[in-house]
């Protein structure tokens, strides 16, 4: 019996087995309470927010809010330059050990890790990995995309399809919060499962299979 997706109009139930990690990927679950640990307690004022992918773990911090002259009535202006100034010297200070931890954390999870940090209403993400994705389209989905580019929304096809899955990842936070739980569910009951032991050989009244004779 065929199903259909219902969460995609026309979808075939495409998937990948276990979910989006794949076997030949180290799972990352405790991702985030590996960098809660590895990072300075002094960096941020919390625990780091952590997303992981297939490519990447992006780690992203609080840093205190600076004082800046005017206390509360700063102009808006100043409150900004001040948060940025903040974000900047935490990246140049901490550079040389950000890099010592995610080469750690590369070798442990296999994925390249990249940084980031908020201050007060700033949020800046450090250097970030864009993975290319391959994909085929036929002419209805193509004229999506031309039409974006028509109207100046998109510079070209693939800056195009960017837009469109940023757009679906902000009106479909919930739904895709909710399979990637599902996903993650359905992983750690795969690893819960029983070990099927293999077919026992041997002559009757003979040794077990496997085992040694003393």
């Amino acid at each position: 019996m065929t199903g259909r997706h219902k969460g995609w109009p026309g979808g075939r139930g495409f998937g990948r087995s276990g979910g989006w990690q794949q076997a030949d990927l180290p799972p990352a679950d405790d991702a985030a309470g590996w960098f809660a640990g590895r990072l300075p307690d002094e960096w941020f004022t919390g625990a780091p927010e952590v997303s992981v992918d297939r490519d990447e773990i992006l780690v992203v911090g609080t840093l205190p809010a600076p004082a800046v002259e005017g206390g509360a009535g700063a102009a808006g202006a100043a409150v900004t330059a001040a948060e940025a100034g903040r974000i900047s010297r935490f990246r140049e200070d901490t550079r040389d050990e950000r890099i010592a931890i995610a080469q750690q954390a590369e070798h442990r999870y296999g994925r390249k890790v990249a940084w980031g940090a908020t201050c007060g209403g700033s949020r800046q993400l450090f250097t970030t990995l864009s993975a290319p994705v391959m994909t085929r389209l036929r002419q209805p989905e193509r004229k999506v995309l031309d039409t974006l580019v028509d109207a100046g929304v998109a510079r070209s096809r693939s800056e195009a399809l960017a837009w469109c899955v940023r757009l679906v990842g902000e009106h479909a936070e919930e739904w895709l919060g909710e399979l990637r739980s599902a996903m993650s569910a359905v992983d750690r009951l795969r690893a819960q499962g029983p070990t099927v032991a293999g077919p026992q050989t041997g002559s009757t009244g003979g040794p077990e299979a496997g085992a040694t004779e003393a």
